[in-house]
């Protein structure tokens, strides 16, 4: 149950973060580009680079904190963080056509569900 009470507090902080972020984008540069996202996708990397590497080398910190940490604030913050510690990881076990696939299969087919889903959507309301 602690794990997750940790990821539920932690997503809900991170979703609150992510929506201040994108709030802030927007009135410091505008509508033209998605720069909220591109700044917590960046950012959230950034993060989970630093939280896991720390968390390997210097703290082990709790199964509920790293749940509060990396699975709920983080994961709400921005999943493209998890998707980047991910390829690192298949990068880093030197599973390069893994990482290969992953990363373009991820960016590829997620584009391309979205696209499907609209239409599908689209037809059926139409």
């Amino acid at each position: 149950m602690n794990a997750i009470v940790a990821v539920a507090v932690g997503g809900a902080l991170g979703a609150v973060l992510r929506h201040g972020v994108n709030i802030g984008a927007v009135k410091m540069l505008g509508h033209g580009f998605p720069y909220g996202t591109l700044i917590v996708n960046i950012l959230g990397s950034f993060l989970m680079g630093a939280l896991i590497t720390v968390m390997a080398h210097s703290w082990q910190a709790s199964d509920t904190v790293r749940f509060f940490l990396v699975t709920g604030l983080l994961g709400a913050f921005t999943t493209f963080s998890t998707f980047s510690l991910d390829a690192v990881t298949l990068w880093e076990r030197k599973d390069y056509l893994q990482t290969a696939l992953y990363m373009g299969g991820s960016v590829a087919l997620s584009i391309a569900a979205l696209v499907l889903a609209m239409f599908i959507v689209r037809t059926v309301v139409s």
